[in-house]
This record gives C-alpha cells, sequence and structure tokens, in this order.
C-alpha cells in the first residue's frame, strides 16, 4: 500500500483552513501550522497534527516535525512579507515542494524567486475565469492554468453541427486542443418523461459533433476567444 503523502499548511485562514479539510478527507496526513491559538483549536480534530507556532520565526521552523513533509502550502494571504518569508524558511529546511498562495502579480514573482515550486494567485485566476465567462457567454467554465492558457468548457459552435473532429481543425486554425467531448443523450424514462444523460468521449478524429455538444479545450485565452465568435 502506498504511502500517504504529508503536507504541511501554514496560515490557517478560509483558504487554509479549507485545503487542511479536503486534504484530510483525501487521506492525506496534514500538519496545520498558525500563531493563533483560536485558529489551531477549530483544526486540531480535522488534522493528523495541528501546531501553534510562528512560522516567521527560524528557530521556530527549524524545530518544527517536518522532516517528513513532501508538500508544504503557504496559505498565508494579505501578509505579505509573512508568506515570502515562510515561504523561503521552507525552501532552507528542504521541504521538496512548494506551493504558496499570491495575492498579485509581483508578490507571485518573487514568492517564485525565493523557493516556491507553484503559486496559485485567486484573485487573477478567478478574474480571468469570470471575464472570460462574461465576455463568451458559450465558454461555460473555465481552469486557468497561467495568466494566458486556460482549459476551458466550450458550447460545439452551429458552423460545426454535423462536421467530425477532423474537419473542424482545431488545433490548425485555432491552437486549440480537445480533450474531451460531452455529449448529451437525450432519452425517455420508463413513464415516458423526457431524460437527458452526459456521455464522455474521447475525441477521435471521425467523432461527429452534434447541437447541445460540449468541448474541454486547452490553449490560449485569445484563441478560445475567437472560437466562441464563430456562428
Amino acid at each position: 500500500m502506498a504511502k500517504s503523502k504529508v503536507y504541511a499548511v501554514i496560515g490557517l485562514g478560509t483558504f487554509g483552513r479549507k485545503v487542511c479539510e479536503v486534504l484530510s478527507q483525501k487521506g492525506g496526513q496534514v500538519i496545520a501550522l498558525d500563531e493563533d491559538p483560536e485558529a489551531i483549536d477549530k483544526i486540531k480534530s480535522t488534522v493528523t497534527a495541528a501546531i501553534l507556532l510562528d512560522a516567521t520565526d527560524e528557530g521556530a521552523i527549524e524545530k518544527a516535525p517536518l522532516d517528513d513533509v513532501d508538500v508544504g502550502i503557504v496559505a498565508i494571504g494579505d501578509d505579505i512579507e509573512a508568506s515570502i518569508l515562510v515561504t523561503a524558511l521552507l525552501k532552507k529546511r528542504g521541504i521538496p515542494y512548494i506551493l504558496a498562495r499570491a495575492v498579485s502579480e509581483i508578490h507571485q514573482t518573487v514568492l517564485r524567486q525565493v523557493g516556491a515550486n507553484e503559486v496559485v494567485n485567486l484573485e487573477i485566476d478567478e478574474g480571468v475565469r469570470i471575464a472570460l465567462r462574461l465576455i463568451s457567454p458559450d465558454v461555460l467554465d473555465t481552469i486557468p492554468l497561467s495568466k494566458d492558457y486556460s482549459f476551458a468548457e466550450v458550447q460545439v459552435p452551429r458552423v460545426f453541427f454535423g462536421q467530425t473532429v477532423r474537419n473542424i481543425q482545431l488545433r490548425e486554425k485555432f491552437n486549440l486542443n480537445i480533450i474531451s467531448i460531452k455529449h448529451i443523450i437525450k432519452d425517455v424514462d420508463d413513464v415516458g418523461n423526457p431524460v437527458s444523460r452526459e456521455e464522455l468521449i474521447l475525441p477521435d478524429a471521425d467523432a461527429i459533433l452534434t447541437d447541445g455538444d460540449i468541448l474541454l479545450v486547452v490553449g490560449n485565452n485569445d484563441s478560445l476567444g475567437d472560437l466562441v465568435k464563430m456562428e
């Protein structure tokens, strides 16, 4: 049986607390750290260990039981100086992989410079997602991968109805890659009521696109915009 990963979550605000809860629910071993006794008290029954300490104190981080930690998560939000310092201390402590939360682009850049392997910027990511949905109603949902690239669920444009994946040449014309196709199958139940169900299929070149189909695509945000402008 594979050993479950060990996560250290520093900062137990709304974001950090939710990360702890989900990781624990999924079987991860979670060490939660914060300098607020109330935050520690609220999370201690959920995680493997809850430790009261000031994570900006190098001595405290050195003494903390982090030797077996696989992933360090710096969930500190508005205190930019603290999040940068904690990221640097975790790097110095030898944590193999560090994910840090940023609140601005410059904050994101500095976190990477001091040792973060991955940086999430919730404000920017959600802003991109909302803007794409407002500008392009046919974009049903997006997951930003970076400032310029996203996964997106897109309604198949009318001009593609009845065509195959090969014929629409999405990669050649738009530089977009299809990950999967969500096909809506309409049927009736045992008593004659109309029902529908979703079928997720891989993007076979000969698959025929129909009204109601949804494409999961990945690519540049500008290219996504060009796709949904098609009639």
